[in-house]
Formats: C-alpha cells, structure tokens, sequence
C-alpha cells in the first residue's frame, strides 16, 4: 500500500502542476490581451476585437497619454505620496490596534472589537462624512483628505488582530517577568513576528490608496493634487465626452477609444503589478493565519 502511494505520488504532482499553470495562464491571459489591445490601432480593435498579439501594431494611445508628460508625472508623484504616507500611517495604527485588542489584560478588548465590527454593518453615509472632512476638519483640497478616509478599516483591524493570536502569549509573559515594557514587548517581540501580516495589511492598504479616485474626486479641485486615478479619470470622461459629441468628426477618427482604455489600465496597475511578487509569500502566510485564526 505504502509502495503504491509512493509510485503514484509523481502523478499527482504532475497532475497538480499541470492544473496550476492552467489557473496561472486563466490569470495571465487577461493582462496579456490588455496590454496587446494597448498597443493596437483602435480601428483594428473595433474590426477584429481583443487578441493575445497586436494585429495592427500602434503606440499612439501612449502617445496620446503622454503628451503632457509633466502632467502625468505630477500626478504619478502624488498618488505615491499618498501610498507611502496611508500605508505608513496605517500600519502603524492597525499592528497598534491589532496588538492592544490581542492583550488578555486588556478588560474591554471584546467591547471595543465589537464597536469596530459594528462599523462594517452600519455607516453614516457620504453627505455626513463630507461634511464632517470638509466643514468640522477644514481638509477640503487637502491630501490629508484623501489619506485620512481609509486610514483605519474594521476589516484590516480585526485581520490584524487574528493574526496576532499566532503569538504565543507565554512569550509576552516571560518578556513581563524580564521587566520589558509594552512599548518594548510591541517592537521587540510582537512586530518581528508578525512580518506576514504587517505585508498583507500593507499590500492591501497600498492597493486601496493607489487605486483610489472616488475620494479625490470628493475633495479635491486642484488640479496639482490630483493624483494618478483620477487624472487618468479625467481624460477618459473628457475623451468620451469628445467622442460621443458630433461637432468634431475628423478628430474622433484618429483618436483612441478602446486602446486608450487599455493603456490607462496598463498605466495605472503596472507599478503595484511589480511590487506584489516581493510581499506575495507574506501575503499568502498571513491571510491563511489571520482567516484561520478565530
């Protein structure tokens, strides 16, 4: 019995990689036709639809994109300002909140993990959240706007939380009996092993605010401040708007449609598609402990 396994072992394993990549080339394919479709005359897109290889190769949707190039730099520069600084600021709170709402000694942790659930199912909506940001904080056109909102979600505070129940408590208990302080117990034992779940946070907190225009579009005018999101928001409207209007005939035969579309989403998820495979095997550990974890 033992040596059958054995032999059939190679075959499941065979098996295994062979549905994987079917589930990796499922995932792939997708970015493949995007970009493809991003390098296509939008003519040929229209008249064949999407394909894995350009059929008429084209680069004038980037060209049009870049035109102004000191535009879409700015705004490049603003929206990783505003990953770097919500994803910086939030990881310090939630591992904070993660950490206090983990502690046994804490009377009321139960209480106030509830209250922070209890925001999941019920909200006061976007008329008194917008005038709270802009009427009672003054942050109308204001980063801080943008980078405030979703600093602090439920749903990242109590995956935090559950991942931090993978911490043994007897460690904490011998640090006390050593004489280290909390702050010391938080920086010294609870953050260097919780590596997976700070990058899961991270990854999620750093994709919620690059992918973000819904907020901005809320709270900011200027247009210096705009970032990526909804600068590229911005000229899609004013190309559609263009497009479906019939006082320019000769210009909307030359501009990109459907291309456009595509390089705007190459543009815009390109850098944080690069950045997902250092923090994936963290990712990965992280959500299984903070979903196993009750």
């Amino acid at each position: 019995m033992k040596k059958e396994a054995i032999q059939s072992s190679p075959a499941m394993s065979a098996a295994s990689f062979g549905i994987m990549l079917v589930i990796s080339l499922a995932c792939l394919i997708p970015f493949v036709i995007i970009i493809s479709a991003s390098l296509t005359d939008n003519a040929a897109i229209i008249q064949n639809g999407y394909s894995i290889l350009p059929s008429a190769f084209s680069t004038y949707a980037y060209t049009y994109l870049f035109r102004n190039p000191t535009d879409i730099l700015q705004a490049y520069s603003v929206t990783i300002f505003i990953t770097l600084v919500g994803t910086s600021l939030g990881l310090i709170l939630i591992t904070m909140a993660g950490y206090v709402l983990n502690r046994n000694d804490f009377r009321y942790r139960n209480h106030i993990a509830f209250f922070i659930y209890f925001t999941t199912l019920f909200s006061a909506g976007m008329i008194p959240t917008y005038m709270l940001v802009v009427m009672d904080l003054n942050l109308k056109d204001s980063l801080w706007a943008v980078i405030l909102m979703p600093l602090l979600t439920p749903f990242n505070v109590l995956l935090m939380r559950n991942f931090m129940k993978s911490i043994p408590h007897e460690m904490i208990e011998a640090a006390k009996i050593d004489s280290a302080g909390d702050w010391k117990i938080f920086t010294r034992i609870v953050l260097p092993l919780s590596g997976p779940g700070i990058a899961t946070i991270g990854l999620f907190l750093a994709l919620q605010y690059w992918n973000d225009w819904y907020q901005s579009m809320l709270y900011l005018s200027d247009a210096d401040k705009f970032p990526l999101q909804l600068y590229l928001y911005n000229i899609l409207t004013a190309q559609q708007n263009l497009a479906n209007s019939g006082e320019i005939v000769t210009t909307t035969n030359t501009m990109p449609t459907e291309s456009i579309k595509m390089a705007m989403a190459v543009v815009a998820t390109g850098p944080i598609i690069l950045a997902y495979p250092f923090v994936q095997k963290y990712f990965v550990k992280g959500i299984m402990i903070g979903a196993v974890k009750g």
